[in-house]
C-alpha cells in the first residue's frame, strides 16, 4: 500500500506562487500514475493535472494549463506541483492521488485513483 503525505501550502497573494509535494511511503512510486485534485468550499472535488509514470503525459485542467506545472522525482518518492500566477479562484483543499499503471497511462478521474493523501489548504487572497 501507499500512504500519501501533502506539504507546502498556505496563504498566498493572488499572483504569488506555491509549490505542493506529495511524498509517498510504503511503495514506490514509479509504479503508479498520479493525479492532483482540488475541492473549493461548496464545490466538488475535481481535477488539477496528472502525471504518468515516467512523466512523459502531463495533462492539465483548463483552468490551470500555463500557470501550474506538475512533476515528479521517482527517486525521492515525491510528486510536485508547482503553482504561478495564483487567483483567488485556486483557492481549495488540494488533494494528491496515486494508482497502478502502465507506463504511459494516466487517470482524469477521482475514482481511478485508489489511494489518496489527506489534502492541504491553499488560500489566495485578492
Amino acid at each position: 500500500q501507499v500512504q500519501l503525505v501533502e506539504s507546502g501550502g498556505g496563504l498566498v497573494q493572488a499572483g504569488g506562487s506555491l509549490r505542493l509535494s506529495c511524498e509517498a511511503s510504503g511503495r514506490t512510486l514509479r509504479d503508479y500514475a498520479m493525479g492532483w485534485f482540488r475541492q473549493a468550499p461548496g464545490k466538488e472535488r475535481e481535477f488539477v493535472a496528472a502525471i504518468s509514470r515516467g512523466g512523459g503525459n502531463t495533462p492539465y485542467a483548463d483552468s490551470v494549463k500555463g500557470r501550474f506545472t506538475i512533476s515528479r522525482d521517482n527517486v525521492k518518492n515525491t510528486m510536485y506541483l508547482q503553482m504561478n500566477s495564483l487567483k483567488p479562484e485556486d483557492t481549495a483543499v488540494y488533494y494528491c492521488a496515486a494508482d497502478l499503471a502502465t507506463i504511459s497511462e494516466i487517470f482524469y478521474s477521482e475514482y481511478d485513483y485508489d489511494y489518496w493523501g489527506q489534502g492541504i489548504q491553499v488560500t489566495v487572497s485578492s
